[in-house]
């Protein structure tokens, strides 16, 4: 394999949803809609291109996502660690098909850069360390990252002794950051309750106004 096929993507679904529950519809952000899609369509639309293969990080009932013709994997370590279990599930499944390396993006994304692979991978061998991650308008965003599967044993490790702070890790084993400008919106602007879901639209609508569509 050679260029964006030795990278996978996981895509993290793994949260509780918390915040996003409290207009009483329920916390599975991936499913909510936004401009008649779901949070996951936009997140897949924007990240198949750059990669080989995708799969998606879900605790609980697979049977929601069938739709979707993604394969659902669980943390494989126990009591919901953090995203960073997320990654660790998806590393061994990128390990398991050949691939190099992993791209993890959150499902509540809806606009992200079409560039992140490429982008990342500058930053990592630019700086010479082990990891990339995303940053954009004076904020690291540690879940938007590019990680070797070589590392999995190395971070399943860390999870087992308590490690649950994605940038905590990565600074221990190096981390460089892609920067993004911030135009009208920020590239990784996330949807975490029921008023950023509105914003999100907003953005969307205006743009396509903008462009005639």
């Amino acid at each position: 394999m050679g260029g964006v096929s030795r990278v996978a993507a996981v895509l993290l679904a793994g949260g509780q949803g918390s915040r996003m529950a409290a207009d009483g519809q329920g916390g599975d952000k991936p499913l909510r809609l936004l401009a008649g899609r779901t949070l996951l369509d936009h997140a897949m639309a924007r990240v198949a291109p750059q990669v080989g293969a995708m799969v998606l990080n879900a605790n609980g009932d697979p049977t929601r996502f069938s739709g979707y013709g993604l394969e659902v994997i669980a943390d494989g370590v126990a009591d919901y660690p953090g995203p960073l279990a997320g990654v660790l599930a998806g590393m061994r499944w990128a390990a398991a098909r050949g691939f190099s390396d992993v791209l993890s993006v959150p499902t509540d994304t809806p606009f992200l850069p079409h560039d992140l692979v490429a982008r990342l991978g500058a930053a990592q061998r630019g700086a010479g360390v082990a990891l990339a991650c995303a940053s954009s308008g004076g904020w690291t965003h540690p879940v938007v990252g590019l990680w070797p599967v070589a590392l999995a044993d190395a971070l399943e490790a860390g999870l087992r002794a308590g490690m649950r702070k994605i940038d905590a890790w990565t600074g221990q084993v190096g981390v460089a950051y892609a920067d993004y400008a911030v135009g009208d919106a920020d590239p990784f602007f996330n949807v975490n309750r029921p008023e950023d879901l509105e914003e999100a639209a907003i953005f969307l609508a205006r743009n396509r106004q903008e462009s005639g569509r």
